[in-house]
């Protein structure tokens, strides 16, 4: 991977009061590093949507928040008004989202350079969204030494594992990912407007622009995909669909519900904001998969609470003095039980996405 220099900036310096932390342990809810078939990006012909791809990389060359991520004076003495367990899952938001945009700048940044002199739209594409992404990760980071701690971001481009996906596996969760970002950071923003004595920390204000960057992205990707059509049409694709929705959804609920404690925090509750979150993604996918998730079932959700249950089980588990070998034969059944749980919501008959857009189709 290309060596993160552009976001390395915040690393603390010798002799300052900032500590370097130590990157979250790897599970199946931290946020993952991907890497992909870099030849076969560059060979993809974007021809059949080609018009829409260039008017989305213009859109991105205006680079509408170039100046927007400038810390003011709030920022000053605000960390110190937080008590310690608000601090605490702060702290571990600030480094999730961090390590998340860190990982789509090296997935782009990387992207951009090796498909370059084959495919120089994309890559320019790839070039601006991998700018956007050092910008985000950069200003947590720098959040984050507000509280006296920072990521190496170095040192986690380098001990860190990548998922190596396909191109068409990468647009599935990078077009989610960032659409649904998109939602959860519009939704936190408009409930402080409606309640400002919820805001708990300055860089919620950057968070109205900053969305739209993630939802540029997702625009991107979704122009990117109808040039593939492969990747929206058909069997296959109507399954791969089905099992992203699926992955993402899961994952996000079962962490948030896990962490619920940051989300009172900020005044809201995990379920009901995951809810909001997952019912608006849904819809906004339904532009471009064929088929989307039944979220509004009473099914989903209370299939989602199990996992929910599962995981607090697994993390009991791992609280025990108990042997590794013991442990793992406490898991077992839970992780039986989630695999069942996930392949009941899977098999759950999806909608059609013309339900929610007509005129798309």
């Amino acid at each position: 991977m290309v060596p993160p220099t552009a976001v390395t900036e915040a690393t603390a310096a010798p002799g300052s009061n900032v500590t370097a932390k130590d990157p979250e342990k790897d599970t199946i809810l931290t946020p993952r590093f991907y890497t992909t078939d870099f030849e076969a990006m560059a060979a993809m012909d974007l021809r059949p949507n080609e018009a829409e791809l260039e008017a989305i990389c213009e859109e991105f060359r205006k680079d509408y928040n170039r100046h927007h991520f400038v810390r003011n004076g709030e920022f000053d003495g605000a960390a110190d008004q937080l008590d310690p367990e608000t601090r605490k899952v702060f702290v571990e938001f600030l480094e999730q989202s961090c390590t998340s945009e860190f990982s789509g700048f090296l997935l782009y940044k990387e992207l951009s350079r090796r498909i370059k002199t084959k495919n120089p739209l994309l890559a320019e594409c790839f070039s601006h969204m991998a700018r956007d992404e050092a910008r985000h990760a950069g200003f947590l980071n720098k959040s984050m030494s507000d509280f006296g701690l920072q990521l190496d971001l170095g040192f986690l481009t380098a001990s860190k594992s990548y998922t190596f996906f396909k191109p068409k596996f990468i647009f599935y969760a990078t077009y989610l990912s960032e659409k649904i970002g998109y939602w959860r950071y519009i939704t936190i923003f408009r409930h402080f407007e409606q309640n400002p004595d919820c805001k708990i920390f300055p860089i919620f204000n950057f968070f109205e622009n900053w969305c739209q960057d993630e939802n540029r992205h997702g625009d991107f990707f979704d122009a990117l995909m109808k040039s593939q059509p492969d990747t929206v049409r058909g069997l296959r694709a109507r399954l791969w669909c089905r099992f992203f929705l699926l992955a993402v959804f899961a994952t996000m609920y079962v962490r948030d519900v896990a962490r619920k404690e940051f989300y009172e925090s900020l005044g809201l509750d995990a379920r009901e904001y995951d809810r909001l979150v997952i019912d608006k993604t849904n819809e906004n996918t339904a532009r471009v998969f064929p088929v989307v998730l039944d979220v509004k079932n009473p099914r989903f959700f209370n299939g989602l609470e199990r996992l929910v249950n599962n995981n607090a089980a697994l993390s009991a588990v791992d609280a025990t003095q108990a042997p590794a070998p013991i442990k793992l034969l406490r898991k077992l059944p839970h992780w039986v039980a989630n695999g069942a749980q996930m392949a009941s919501l899977f098999l759950m008959a999806p909608i059609r996405s013309e339900r929610y857009h007509p005129s798309v189709r």
